[in-house]
């Protein structure tokens, strides 16, 4: 059998050994106990024909095959669009904030550094979804505030309106308009 080609039921994840997202997905695979077969895919010279054919609009790792086919993310159920996905995230975010002022608590962390890059998104997110981080998300909101009045993260950020004029120029060079 050629690496890729799947018995029946078979799960094959296309696989780099350092993609933080290859590694998220041997994680869920792992938490949810399904046994699988890892194989490296080459990413810094020619891609693979198996990868290429898996996944020929982002020719990225991870992808994970199920009897041969790509599995889209959601799998199972209905594919859902990426305003539900985006607004699914958020609330997940928002929840595990809860009280706190940070992620880790009172105290500006790792988390935090990890994710308020994503918050300059926000207005976009919101001119393109039709929903309110302020309304929807409010801890997520104020924590958003409250991160972006350190001087380390007010200096860095990229500001809204920027993000915003960069996804307009992505939809024209994309033809998505």
């Amino acid at each position: 059998m050629v690496a890729g080609e799947e018995e029946k039921g078979r799960l094959v994840l296309l696989d780099f050994w350092v993609s933080p997202f290859a590694q998220r997905c041997r994680i869920a695979l792992a938490e949810k106990g399904l046994a699988y077969e890892s194989v490296e895919q080459e990413l810094l010279g020619d891609k693979g024909e198996l990868l290429l054919r898996s996944n020929p609009v982002h020719k990225k790792v991870p992808v994970l095959l199920h009897d041969g086919h790509a599995v889209s993310r959601g799998r199972g159920g209905r594919r859902r669009g990426p305003r539900c996905c985006m607004l699914e995230t958020l609330r997940t975010l928002d929840a595990e904030l809860g009280g706190k002022a940070f992620f880790g608590g009172e105290a500006f962390g790792f988390v935090d550094v990890a994710l308020i890059p994503l918050t300059s998104w926000f207005y976009s997110y919101e001119e393109h979804g039709g929903f309110s981080v302020q309304q929807e998300f409010p801890r997520l909101a104020e924590w958003a505030r409250r991160c972006g009045e350190r001087e380390s993260v007010a200096k860095i950020l990229t500001k809204r309106e920027e993000v915003l004029d960069f996804i307009g120029v992505l939809k024209k060079c994309y033809g998505v308009e």
